[in-house]
């Protein structure tokens, strides 16, 4: 890739989970009712086929990775489990109060934190208690991120019998500096027996997350990491850049000093080897960060135009709502967005006072919901359209001289009615992006808010 173009285009920009994103929300004017209101109205429009997604924030973890920017709480006290999924499930029975019937689960997804910090007998307490007030889709897909360390057979097994099938472990990088360094020590050959057992537990789909930009990280660290992980071929595979934001997420990300880091143009052939060994090996480049085997679902979603984007990332299903429980998660009404609140003690108390523990949001207003439309479909299908009048939003025309500069780059291609974005601007993703987001237009941030695009 043209240097030039990484001097020229790294800036700090939204990874585009959600629009508007969750710095530019107009929390002053969102309240609960009309947060409650919002997902009614999106419960009462779907089909009932359409179902819910559901996502599940356990953030428990042994140990701090100094690599993680999630919400987490480091403990080894385990009797904090079923006090915290007991909150989980009242919450979840709020929200089932809410809708005229007994709603219909499409997607679930458990995150953290370290699911797998949970016992398999607890957990299944947790799952038998979502399921008992809702019904689950034939064709649902239900998964968890494991942890090549601590994810037991016996998880495996509980999490298959309830009908899962996807399961992504966290890999990083092979290299034991690196590991080091990011205080997330883990072999080769923990993760092997995780990804073998889980196919042995009949799971059809498993992932990978490995991340390049890591602190004293070289390409030829990555080129080993990927060397190993096609000995394992997993189904799928999230290569993503480190997000080094260690002024929202504290001195978790102080493990290390800020030039133990490679530079952006370092970062970026880290990314450009990768992905090269990655397609070489069959692997399809998925919008953003992502990579599957075309036997993989998510793969079959780009064929069947169904691939979806929302706080978990790239998904093969799509729900007009999703509603995340636990402390920090973020539920999303296609019209409105709620987040938790982010302490523990915090989260069982409300939740405890039969209140839904909900401390921030956004309803969307109409220029929102149009753009959040063409940002989804840059992400998704990478190109967009506003040959119908519904597409078109004010700001458009600015929008458009402003992806002009881009469209000298070879980044863009700009018809009159429709935007696609080119394999030479697939790195640039985020960058074009930020070109529709209105709300970051009009009101540049001061400070840093996000990581760097490149």
């Amino acid at each position: 890739m043209e240097r030039n173009l990484i001097s020229k285009y790294n800036v700090a920009g939204p990874r585009y989970t959600s629009y508007p994103t969750v710095p530019y929300w107009d929390k002053a004017s969102f309240s609960l009712q009309e947060w409650k209101r919002s997902l009614q109205r999106s419960f009462r429009e779907s089909n009932y086929s359409d179902g819910l997604s559901i996502y599940i924030h356990l953030p428990f973890c042994e140990s701090l990775c100094t690599f993680c920017g999630c919400n987490k709480r480091i403990t080894k006290n385990h009797s904090l489990e079923i006090p915290y999924l007991e909150s989980v499930l009242n919450e979840w029975k709020m929200y089932c109060k809410l809708f005229s019937e007994k709603p219909f689960i499409k997607e679930l997804h458990l995150g953290g934190g370290t699911p797998t910090f949970f016992s398999a007998r607890n957990l299944e307490l947790l799952l038998k208690g979502i399921f008992k007030n809702s019904s689950k889709a034939a064709d649902a897909e239900l998964s968890f991120e494991g942890h090549p360390n601590n994810t037991s057979f016996e998880h495996l097994r509980l999490f298959s019998s309830f009908g899962f099938s996807r399961v992504s472990y966290g890999v990083q990088d092979y290299n034991e500096k690196v590991q080091k360094a990011i205080h997330r020590v883990q072999s080769f050959e923990n993760v092997k027996k995780v990804t073998e057992e889980a196919r042995e537990a009949g799971f059809t789909s498993v992932g990978h997350d490995i991340i390049f930009g890591l602190p004293f990280q070289t390409k030829e660290h990555i080129v080993n990491t990927i060397a190993r992980t096609k000995e394992l071929i997993p189904d799928r595979i999230a290569f993503y850049s480190y997000a080094h934001v260690p002024w929202i997420k504290g001195n978790g990300q102080r493990g290390f000093k800020d030039e133990d880091l490679p530079t952006a143009e370092q970062k970026r052939e880290q990314y450009e080897t990768g992905k090269q060994m990655l397609l070489d090996a069959g692997y399809v480049e998925i919008g953003m960060d992502h990579f599957a085997l075309k036997t993989d679902s998510l793969f079959e979603a780009i064929e069947n135009r169904t691939l979806n984007r929302n706080f978990m990332g790239y998904t093969s299903s799509k729900t007009q709502a999703m509603i995340g429980l636990g402390v920090s998660a973020i539920s999303d009404s296609w019209y409105g967005f709620a987040q938790n609140v982010k302490g523990v003690e915090e989260y069982q108390h409300l939740v405890a006072s039969k209140i839904l523990p909900v401390f921030r949001g956004h309803i969307l207003n109409d220029e929102d919901l149009i753009i959040r439309k063409h940002i989804l479909n840059l992400m998704c299908k990478l190109k967009t359209s506003w040959y119908t009048g519904n597409q078109f939003f004010k700001g458009l025309p600015d929008t458009l001289i402003q992806l002009k500069e881009m469209q000298n780059d070879g980044l863009v291609e700009i018809d009159t009615i429709f935007l696609k974005i080119t394999e030479k601007g697939r790195p640039f993703l985020r960058n074009i992006c930020m070109a529709f987001d209105m709300r970051l237009q009009r009101s540049k941030p001061e400070t840093q808010l996000f990581s760097m695009t490149v």
